[in-house]
């Protein structure tokens, strides 16, 4: 009985640990003001993104396929920003490192899953551009309010289908080791490295995700531009090229800021191993952050339309 009791207890612990989040190493001194310039992003990202949506909602001039797909997209920002803005200030601001299983496990549902969703939105911006310029005439009847939802939907029903597998895999790991993460939120390959389960199922089903999701979505999205290139190209007037280009400015730069630094990061964690932590750290933070922040000032300085309806908005009585 009393050897039962002792196993007992130690097998809960490898079952079920608590994680260690990671600030900035080296700087733990100067986090209270390394989390200034974070606090500050997280604001723009958070404002920025609530403007656009608030202006979508309330403008009837912008009830358009264009500008329902940004909301979108500021949706899926203000989620990736909420699923780890607390554990990041938390970190910086009052060193609280531990997170539990169950948080962790929330956490990266939604950081993951959001990830997903915003890759979505952005091939479903891409077909937009492409309906928009290659076929113009029927741009109205092809994007209807009703097609518009059905994406929407997909979109979250891909999430829910490509995380649920990944949670439950998770779930049955165990344990048993140096608990510290590399991040200041759970990010599935750091997590599950750390267990002294087989994790050959988990790192697959977790591949074979990504490669459901932006695997399929990044060749889409060069393929609606090479058909784009294409048909602009064979537009004769330069200042309709011109035109015509610039109208996909702000989706291209949403793509970059988008797939660049999470590309970066998912090469960083399988091949960077002997690279310094701080660069792990510095590419999941840009990995987090760049979107939310500059995908509404992309959209505002970019988007004629959208940046007279802001103005109309804040800067008049």
């Amino acid at each position: 009985m009393w050897s039962l009791q002792v196993i007992m207890p130690s097998l809960s612990n490898i079952t079920s640990p608590t994680f260690l989040l990671t600030g900035i190493p080296a700087l733990e001194e100067i986090h209270a003001w390394i989390s200034i310039p974070f606090f500050c992003l997280y604001v723009i990202a958070l404002l920025g993104n609530s403007m656009i949506l608030f202006v979508i909602i309330r403008k009837q001039s912008l009830h358009e396929p264009m500008y329902f797909f940004l909301s979108m997209l500021s949706a899926s920002d203000l989620g990736l920003t909420i699923s780890t803005m607390s554990t990041t200030l938390s970190v910086l601001w009052f060193d609280a490192r531990e997170i539990s299983v169950d948080g962790c496990v929330f956490q990266m549902f939604f950081l993951h899953g959001f990830t997903f969703m915003e890759s979505g939105v952005l091939v479903a911006m891409a077909f937009d551009r492409f309906v928009a310029i290659c076929d113009p005439l029927r741009y109205t009847t092809i994007l209807t309010n009703a097609r518009i939802t059905q994406l929407g939907v997909a979109m979250v029903i891909r999430m829910i289908v490509l995380m649920l597998p990944l949670v439950l895999l998770f779930k049955k790991l165990s344990f048993c080791g140096p608990n510290g993460l590399s991040h200041s939120y759970c990010y599935y390959p750091d997590v599950i490295r750390l267990s002294c389960s087989d994790i050959k199922v988990s790192s697959m089903c977790g591949l074979a995700a990504l490669i459901l999701s932006t695997g399929i979505d990044t060749p889409c999205i060069v393929l609606s531009y090479i058909l784009i290139i294409r048909s602009v190209l064979s537009i004769a007037s330069p200042k309709e090229q011109h035109k015509a280009f610039s109208t996909c400015a702000s989706h291209i730069g949403a793509v970059a800021i988008f797939y660049i630094p999470m590309i970066s990061l998912s090469l960083v964690h399988r091949y960077g191993q002997l690279a310094p932590k701080i660069v792990h750290i510095m590419m999941a933070n840009i990995y987090l952050m760049l979107p939310p922040v500059l995908n509404p000032i992309i959209y505002s300085v970019k988007t004629a339309q959208l940046r007279k309806v802001v103005g109309k908005l804040f800067l008049t009585k």
